[in-house]
């Protein structure tokens, strides 16, 4: 089995030369192109977010011998995100490599974030079948790079923070509400505003509700924090 010419363009990008191309053509193959005679990467996702765990575990170990486990717990989790993996994604244009379903390249599935995400983990997966843990452990850390090195102490995700910080003061978690949508159905643009029972309240508008949503939560952490 060869690869197409965009694959081997998507090797350089990544940097990594597949012993078995087979196993890449697996990672890129979204559910919605699976059939009997071909695999999807669904099993290679869920292999591939073992792995990036573990070299994120040993990586920020290495980083900061004296880091308690109480420091670690939210940079890890800040560094193996599906936002985190989908954004290094992004950065080796693995979308433009997706074998997907008619359905889904319809719907803009090249630039969904969940998409991105779990293709990123069946990727690491899929390196590290064919050259083993040392092979993926060296792609983890030079497709992160400096995301390691400069992940904040306090990393964890906005919501999380927003929702700890009304607790704290006895309020009910934080509400969030879709306010707005717009463009094309491919390719949606939503606005969220997230409100505090206080009445204290953010927007924030992204291509992805999720991203939106944890925009307007930095928002109004922020406010109400100052």
């Amino acid at each position: 089995m060869k690869l197409s010419a965009d694959l081997k363009a998507f090797e350089g990008r990544v940097g990594y030369r597949f012993v078995t191309p087979a196993h890449l053509i697996r990672a890129v193959t979204h559910s919605s192109m699976s059939s009997a005679h071909r695999d999807d990467n669904q099993r290679l996702e869920f292999l591939g977010d073992r792995v990036l765990g573990l070299v994120m575990a040993e990586a920020l170990l290495q980083a900061d011998p004296n880091a308690s486990e109480g420091q670690l717990a939210p940079r890890f989790n800040a560094l193996v995100r599906r936002e985190t993996c989908a954004d290094v994604a992004r950065t080796i244009d693995l979308g433009a490599v997706l074998k997907l379903g008619r359905s889904e390249m319809k719907s803009g599935g090249r630039r969904k974030e969940a998409l991105l995400a779990d293709a990123m983990e069946a990727v690491i997966a899929a390196v590290y079948e064919d050259g083993g843990f040392d092979a993926a452990r060296a792609l983890v850390l030079r497709l992160w790079g400096d995301r390691i090195h400069q992940v904040e102490d306090d990393a964890r995700d906005a919501k999380t923070a927003l929702q700890e910080w009304a607790q704290a003061r006895g309020e009910v978690p934080p509400q969030y509400v879709e306010v707005a949508r717009s463009g094309p159905d491919h390719q949606p643009v939503f606005t969220i505003e997230v409100r505090l029972a206080s009445g204290a309240s953010e927007q924030a508008t992204a291509g992805a509700k999720r991203q939106a949503e944890q925009a307007a939560a930095a928002a109004l952490l922020k406010k109400v924090s100052t």
